[in-house]
């Protein structure tokens, strides 16, 4: 397991009974200017508010300062999934579906709306008109756009 995979073990395994969805972790800088990035949402998809994001980040760093699962110093920043929206599962393209969202494959970068959305696939519309289907899981999204009222 790398230290990306323990560490995003580690939040989920405290986050999740709180009722939170573990979004992203990602441990980013070097030297002094490290952050450690977490990105929750509500499990029950309502909007977070600032009082949750402060309990998650109370929680989580009492449980890092136990754990000290990172050499060195760094910044912790717990903060809701904003417009750079990681879309990670079924459930992520199901609830945006009809919006934008920016995709990364093997074969290069896109921007397409949420089209359909399959058992193990997703299937986006080009601005061309084309439609692109791919595996979850084969690639990388965030939402492009949001949305007007929350989902």
């Amino acid at each position: 397991m790398t230290k990306d995979e323990e560490l995003r073990q580690l939040v989920e395994e405290l986050l999740a009974p709180m009722g939170f969805d573990v979004l992203e972790v990602k441990l980013q800088g070097s030297g002094k200017n490290r952050v450690l990035r977490v990105r929750i949402e509500n499990a029950d998809e309502t909007p977070i508010t600032l009082s949750e994001l402060e309990r998650a980040n109370r929680a989580l760093s009492l449980e890092l300062d136990r754990v000290d699962p990172i050499a060195g110093s760094y910044r912790l920043e717990v903060e809701s999934p904003g417009p750079d929206r990681p879309l990670l599962t079924r459930r992520h393209f199901e609830r945006f579906s009809g919006l934008k969202a920016r995709v990364k494959t093997e074969r290069g970068k896109f921007t397409g709306r949420i089209e359909e959305v399959g058992e193990g696939t997703v299937t986006f519309r080009l601005p061309s008109g084309e439609k692109e289907e791919l595996e979850l899981g084969s690639f990388e999204a965030r939402l492009a756009e949001w949305p007007d009222e929350p989902r």
